[in-house]
Parts: C-alpha cells; sequence; structure tokens
C-alpha cells in the first residue's frame, strides 16, 4: 500500500502548504493529495487558496506525485479550464499528477449564482465535464455542443506526452458506478469494503483506489480531540448537509449539533503510531491500494517525525 499526505487547502496558507509538502518527501511519504476548496468547511479553518497555483509550486519543491482530491469540474470552473490547468499540471510536474474530480459541494460551487441541481444532474454534468477534458487533451481543436457545456474552436497547446489519469470520488452507489465506467481510478475518504467492492465489480477491476483520513497530532490524545472538534466540527456533520449547505456559517450552525466524541471518533488523535498503523490497516482490508493522511492543527511537523520513526518503517 502506498502512503501519501494530504494537503489541506482549507487550513493552511500556500506557504504552509509547500513547507508541508517538502517536510512529507523527507519524512518518506509516496505521493501527495491536495484539496481543492473556494470556501474552508469553517471560519476556525480559516484558509482556501487557490489550488492550481499551490499545485504548480509543489512542482518545484517536491517530486512527490500529486492528486487533486477532488476537484468538481462542472459549475465554478468550466471543464474546458480545468482541462488546461491540469495538462499545465501534468507538464510541470512531469507526468507525476492526476486529475481526482467529483460532483463538488454547494458550499464551493454554488458561487457564481447557478442553482444547485440535483444528484442525478450533478452526476449527468460530471460524465459530461469528463468527456470535454479529454477531448481536449487529444490536442486537436474541440467544438462541443453538449446538455451541460458548450465549447467551440477550443484547443491546448500545452499538454504532456501522456494525458494524467482521471481519478473519480463516489459515496453513493451512483457515484460509484459512474467512477468505475469513466474513471481510471476511484477516490474516497472511508474505510468501506463495501464501496470498493462496488467499484471493482462495477467495472472498476484492478484500477487503482485511493483514500484518506484525517488526524490531530498532539502530545495527548485529549488535546488531539480538542484540536480536531475545534478546527472541523464539519466532521460530524451527517448525510447530505455537506452537499447542499451553501456557505462556513451554515456549517457551523450545523455543528453546534455535533458532539465532540463524534468528531474524535472520526480523527486519529495524539501521537500513538499504533492508533495511526490501526487506520491505515482498517483502509488496506477495505482494499484500497493508497491512503493519504491529513493533519489538522499546528503541530504538523510532529506528525511527519511520527511517520519517520515508527509509521512508515513498521509499514514496510
Amino acid at each position: 500500500m502506498k502512503i501519501g499526505y494530504f494537503l489541506s487547502s482549507e487550513e493552511y496558507t500556500p506557504a504552509e502548504l509547500l513547507a508541508q509538502a517538502r517536510g512529507a518527501e523527507e519524512a518518506g511519504f509516496e505521493a501527495l493529495w491536495i484539496s481543492d476548496h473556494y470556501h474552508p468547511w469553517v471560519d476556525a479553518q480559516g484558509q482556501s487558496p487557490f489550488v492550481w497555483s499551490t499545485i504548480g509550486a509543489l512542482s518545484q519543491v517536491c517530486r512527490l506525485p500529486v492528486t487533486t482530491a477532488v476537484t468538481c469540474p462542472t459549475m465554478r470552473i468550466h471543464p474546458a479550464v480545468i482541462a488546461q490547468a491540469a495538462a499545465t499540471s501534468a507538464v510541470l510536474h512531469e507526468g507525476r499528477f492526476v486529475l481526482g474530480v467529483g460532483t463538488g459541494e454547494a458550499l464551493n460551487e454554488h458561487i457564481l449564482g447557478d442553482a444547485w441541481p440535483q444528484t442525478d444532474v450533478r452526476l449527468e454534468m460530471l460524465e459530461e465535464a469528463v468527456e470535454v477534458i479529454r477531448e481536449l487533451w487529444r490536442g486537436e481543436f474541440v467544438n462541443h455542443h453538449g446538455r451541460h457545456y458548450t465549447v467551440e474552436h477550443a484547443r491546448i497547446y500545452t499538454r504532456p506526452g501522456t494525458p494524467p489519469p482521471i481519478y473519480v470520488s463516489g459515496f453513493g452507489p451512483k457515484s460509484i458506478e459512474l467512477a468505475a465506467r469513466i474513471g481510471d481510478g476511484y477516490v474516497s475518504t472511508m474505510p468501506d469494503a463495501d464501496m470498493v467492492r462496488r467499484f471493482r465489480e462495477s467495472g472498476g477491476g484492478d484500477k487503482p483506489c485511493q483514500a484518506g483520513f484525517k488526524a490531530a497530532y498532539a502530545d495527548t490524545v485529549d488535546e488531539g480531540a480538542r484540536i480536531a472538534y475545534e478546527r472541523w466540527p464539519n466532521a460530524g456533520v451527517p448525510g447530505e448537509l455537506s452537499q447542499v449547505l451553501p456557505s462556513p456559517r451554515h456549517f457551523e450552525q450545523a455543528a453546534q449539533l455535533v458532539r465532540p466524541e463524534q468528531v474524535r471518533d472520526a480523527f486519529v488523535c495524539g501521537r500513538d503510531a499504533d492508533a495511526h498503523l490501526e487506520m491505515i490497516d482498517r483502509y488496506a482490508k477495505a482494499g484500497y491500494d493508497e491512503v493519504y493522511v491529513a493533519n489538522t492543527g499546528p503541530h504538523w511537523q510532529g506528525l511527519f517525525d511520527l511517520y519517520r520513526r515508527e509509521v512508515l518503517p513498521r509499514l514496510r
């Protein structure tokens, strides 16, 4: 299993994300995830830099493969623009770039005043967006007049020798089946063997499956849990609310119903290597090929030291 580090754009400045990328590479992590948000989930997270600028800068500070986890190429940014951004990123990273995509959340995608579509429409838009992106990556002039997108006389000139893979996120049956049908790989955040099984049996076969989890490194479990609840109370917001709430203040309102122990249970808190190994093992047993750990709070260097000394050597 490949072990990577998850760069949280919602919580750290661009400079901190670059420092974390360097630290992750030095610690022995094998790859990077990076989130793409216009807003943080709640104001306590406090950041949200433009991911494509950060991805370009990452190419200059480390050589780890990078996957967007995930970009929504349907509303806030037109798929023709995502196609160009991803092609440039693949060139800068010399082929070590994966475009991870998903249907997104209203939190980020509603900002231009578009109505937030129903789930089936969002999946339909994502499928057409991926079609547009791949068509543009062929390097010819594209004229596309689809149900959701129009592209006229567009050609991408700066392209990698091989188009980057497109991995698709999915949680419900319909989205997982779409990921299996159109994706080069699968992205999730849950150690759920049924999800992986559905992806593979729906046409995903042996394509790569990635997933991620969150940690809060601290001297004690209680301190880590406090940091996690302060920064990520939205981790306990249930069901479809994460897809439909439109702003950080709405997530803060919903999070008032979240108990600290709900967030604590969703994170690996403290500095116990065994707890991290146990969480990684849950994802391994679910069938994932790659797992990415994100740190929340100020002690990310402590997490890197823990993984370098105790976690990664025991895995290998």
